[in-house]
């Protein structure tokens, strides 16, 4: 058995903190109160093959006692057993199809601290409990998405990390795209992606893209179309106005669903991966807020915007 929340007593396994939007580390923004229960979840796995695992709300304290907050939502099933939610719920969703190229979102459930599966409450800590939906079971499939109301957990089984691209792989992929030497159709400079350690700092030679079309120069600081909107650039090839942003390369590996070329972008934050890792995550809901769904970049959590939440970059020279 695995625990994981806020709390640092011995009994939690793996300690979780509030994810902040948009950020690249922990040090940029301090959350003033946590919405993550102290001890959200726990996840029970089979010792024996197909190694099963199955997600339970709450979690055992010190005392061996499960802990639920004050105002967490608790009832007495028919047989008799206690059961409950933790105060802002644990939620669960199965992608459609596995963790693929082909997955579809599924639907977000709630799991009760004995592992039955509920709908959704009308808020996140709404007293009233919701269906039980009984032909779903707590049991974690390669791809399930667990939010814990601060943090949103992907889980991924070894089988489905053995199929999934490695981060020699990213590397590889990054190299090859910086040997074809793409340029930048007005500055004519060779354009590279950093190196993946060197995700804090834009580089001279960093490729920025225009999020509205998708062109790819280098940084230069002409073309605001106004001085309220400061990120809004006319693209000097197509004249389409919108963000103009620094790309980076999606560096953990456990997000893609394929091993295809980095030609994607997401909008806004310009994180890049491949075409159905994008697309994918792209239409996944992630709960956001008491009741709010939104997709979001998986590399930053940045709340993604635009008609497909993604662009198809156009590179100038031999890459595309």
């Amino acid at each position: 058995m695995f625990q994981v929340g806020r709390s640092t007593e011995s009994p939690i396994d793996f300690v979780v903190t509030d994810t902040i939007s948009g950020s690249q580390n922990n040090d940029e923004a301090q959350i003033t109160q946590s919405t993550i229960s102290r001890f959200a979840c726990r996840i029970v796995c089979d010792r024996n093959e197909p190694y099963t695992a199955r997600i339970f709300a709450a979690g055992f304290d010190s005392s061996k006692n499960i802990f639920l907050g004050e105002k967490a939502a608790k009832w007495k099933n028919p047989d008799g057993h206690m059961d409950g939610l933790t105060t802002n719920g644990v939620l669960v969703m199965h992608p459609r199809g596995g963790f693929t190229e082909e997955s579809q979102p599924g639907v977000w459930r709630e799991i009760s601290v004995c592992g039955d599966v509920y709908t959704l409450r009308e808020t996140r800590s709404a007293q009233q409990r919701g269906k039980l939906v009984e032909s779903e079971t707590n049991v974690l499939q390669d791809g399930s998405l667990i939010d814990l109301c601060g943090a949103t957990l992907l889980w991924r089984t070894a089988d489905g990390l053995f199929h999934t691209p490695t981060q020699k792989h990213i590397e590889a992929l990054r190299q090859e795209i910086n040997a074809a030497r793409p340029q930048c159709p007005v500055g004519l400079n060779t354009l590279a992606f950093p190196s993946i350690n060197r995700k804090e700092v834009v580089e001279e030679k960093q490729p920025w893209a225009y999020l509205s079309c998708g062109h790819v120069h280098g940084y230069h600081d002409w073309g605001h179309r106004s001085d309220t909107e400061a990120n809004e650039r006319e693209c000097p090839m197509c004249r389409t106005v919108g963000p103009y942003v620094p790309l980076w390369l999606g560096c953990e590996a456990g997000f893609y669903v394929d091993a295809g070329p980095p030609t994607h972008a997401f909008t806004p934050c310009g994180h890049v991966c491949s075409e159905k890792s994008a697309k994918y995550w792209s239409q996944i809901p992630l709960p956001h807020g008491t009741h709010a769904f939104h997709a979001a970049c998986p590399f930053c959590a940045t709340q993604l915007v635009g008609e497909q939440n993604c662009i198809k970059l156009i590179f100038q020279g031999p890459v595309d």
